[in-house]
């Protein structure tokens, strides 16, 4: 039990714990603003709430990839779970890497649809992935309102696997990522 204990005390390093919980900031702006905005129709035009959810969903777009880059060139630390727990986890973090870039790529698919320009930081425009009028670019939003639930879902799954390792396994597990 003390090399387990040991070996799971290992952090992250910072760049990835800001890169998480940048995310986890931004994930739940994101899922506020999607609950609370207005619904998208025909005529909708991209402003207030739905301007703010394009923003965001923009940053998360570009936080997401420096995540990636970030962790296929810096590994993480070790853990010592089992065998089972261990491939549950790669499972789980790679359905969340993979909701985490799909869902925001999707609801940008769907504004370039729409002929909505999709901001980085309310500046900088990303590019068109659509043609405007596109039936597959209309069609990607309903495709992104059902992932976005997956999202909800796998975070649900992460939350409870962190809160699992601490408080029945009281391992330290959980604290490789705190702050």
């Amino acid at each position: 039990m003390a090399d387990f204990r040991r070996s799971a005390e290992a952090r992250y390093d910072g760049v990835a714990r800001l890169l998480h919980w940048s995310i986890v900031v931004l994930i739940t702006i994101q899922f506020v603003i999607g609950w609370t905005m207005p619904d998208v129709h025909h005529d909708t035009k991209p402003v207030g709430l739905i301007a703010w959810h394009l923003g965001v969903g923009a940053t998360l777009v570009a936080a997401m990839a420096l995540r990636i880059i970030w962790r296929l060139t810096h590994r993480p630390p070790p853990d010592a779970l089992s065998p089972i727990l261990s491939a549950a986890s790669r499972i789980t973090h790679l359905l969340l890497y993979a909701a985490l870039v799909i869902v925001p790529v999707l609801g940008w698919i769907n504004a370039s649809s729409r002929g909505w320009t999709v901001n980085f930081l309310g500046v900088v425009p990303f590019p068109g992935l659509t043609p405007a009028g596109s039936a597959f670019g209309h069609a990607m939003g309903d495709v992104h309102g059902v992932l976005a639930w997956v999202l909800f879902a796998l975070i649900a799954v992460h939350v409870a696997a962190a809160l699992f390792h601490r408080f029945v396994l009281r391992d330290q597990v959980m604290h490789r990522m705190l702050p």
